[in-house]
């Protein structure tokens, strides 16, 4: 074993510099030299605009729950890197995930371009995965599908399109068909799919991979709540009703697709009683989204709510508590930040705009400039250099009702999360 004697980031650092640079080249050459460890390991692989970490967290504990031994990869992390690569939901040990990068920069040919760090970090879950020896891994997509660094495997059980919204256009093109071509590239010839609800140009594309690729698939509608947190999906002739853990109506969809992509799985051979799901379900966790905690004994809602989509998902879950809300929001550079504000913001609310730490941040100011441009009915508007700052300041003058919102970005809902606990 090589002895940890550095850090997690340290470790990481060097391949920073690479930044997003989607293609498999480079990936297949670093798990080659590592063995092909993903080419002995059933997955699941989910990619979708929204929705993919909600339903890799069900399936995860569901499967768990059937007796299963699961290894789950999801990315952005929150609070560590150590929390993208999770056994039986637990994340790795720092030394252990120490060990396999620095196992894994050995194994770097230094005549070949160098992996990113999103490719290194990859690799190192597939090397855990298989010492592990897990019986299935759920995989999240990184960006896009057809060059992201987890699309290595010719086999999946089964392939997951959760959603498609204009996200990350500057990498996979200005449209909604374009970003679905990308995300389409996740199906593999005759390999089972699960689909979420999808526009209509982003239907059309998906529909002619799946066409070409002669790949079975389930077109999901979402569940329907039948009493307090129960939901009831139903297909063909078959129907499952099961408690939903996570918040807002988003997960009637989520959920119903974490359903359909275990119903492939049963078909397959996996045994998953429908108690066994049934209980899976309700223990399902996941951090970030939608998310009640604490700031100085005031209850806060968070959620990374980082593109129009995830925003709609947020803004429709608070229209259900009817109370006026202070915003403390931060986002990168790279987003629609209109098209955000205009779904997050009404009249009455206050606005309070932060940074975003550590990353390519839109500035405090102009967002609050633009946010009164956009929405100019809201009660109140401001920048702050802190997210801390914005945060006592809107708890400190709120009203008896006010709710507290920290969101925009699932980086910012990492870093207040760091420092909070």
């Amino acid at each position: 074993m090589i002895l940890n004697t550095v850090s997690i980031d340290s470790l990481l650092q060097p391949f920073h510099r690479f930044g997003v640079h989607l293609g498999l080249e480079r990936i297949h050459c670093l798990l080659a030299n590592l063995g092909n460890p993903h080419q002995s390991i059933p997955i699941v692989h989910i990619a979708g605009s929204n929705g993919k970490g909600s339903v890799c967290a069900y399936l995860s504990s569901v499967l768990i729950e059937a007796g299963y031994t699961v290894g789950r990869y999801t990315s952005p992390h929150l609070v560590d890197w150590t929390e993208r690569i999770c056994l039986n939901n637990h994340s790795i040990p720092e030394t252990t995930l120490a060990n396999l990068l620095q196992q894994i920069q050995a194994a770097i040919d230094p005549t070949q371009e160098s992996p990113t760090q999103f490719e290194v970090i990859t690799a190192a879950a597939w090397l855990y995965f298989v010492q592990s020896g897990v019986d299935i891994a759920v995989i999240e997509v990184g960006l896009g599908g057809r060059l992201d660094a987890t699309n290595v495997c010719e086999k999946p059980l089964v392939s997951v399109i959760t959603s498609i919204s204009r996200e990350h256009w500057q990498q996979l093109g200005p449209t909604v068909a374009d970003i679905a071509g990308e995300k389409a590239g996740i199906l593999k010839r005759e390999c089972p799919a699960v689909i979420g609800q999808l526009p209509l140009e982003a239907q059309a594309v998906v529909k002619s991979h799946l066409e070409a690729l002669n790949c079975p698939a389930v077109w999901v509608e979402p569940a329907r709540r039948i009493r307090g947190n129960w939901a009831e999906y139903h297909h063909n002739s078959t129907s499952v009703q099961y408690s939903l853990p996570l918040l807002g109506d988003i997960q009637l969809m989520n959920s119903a697709i974490a359903i359909a992509t275990l119903q492939i799985l049963q078909q397959q051979g996996w045994q998953i009683p429908l108690s066994v799901m049934q209980a899976g379900m309700q223990k399902t966790q996941w951090l970030g989204r939608l998310q009640w905690t604490q700031w100085h004994d005031y209850p806060i809602l968070i959620d990374g709510a980082h593109n129009q989509a995830a925003a709609q998902a947020l803004r429709q879950y608070v229209d259900t508590l009817n109370k006026p809300i202070t915003w403390v929001m931060g986002m990168l550079s790279t987003k629609d930040h209109s098209a955000i504000l205009k779904v997050l913001l009404t009249a009455g609310d206050r606005a309070y705009f932060v940074p975003v730490p550590d990353h390519s941040t839109a500035q405090p100011e102009a967002l609050a400039n633009l946010a009164i441009q956009v929405c100019p009915p809201v009660k109140s508007v401001r920048a702050f250099p802190d997210v801390f700052l914005a945060l006592n300041e809107a708890i400190s003058s709120r009203t008896e009702k006010q709710l507290v919102v920290l969101c925009g970005s699932l980086y910012l809902v990492g870093y207040f999360l760091r420092r909070a606990n």
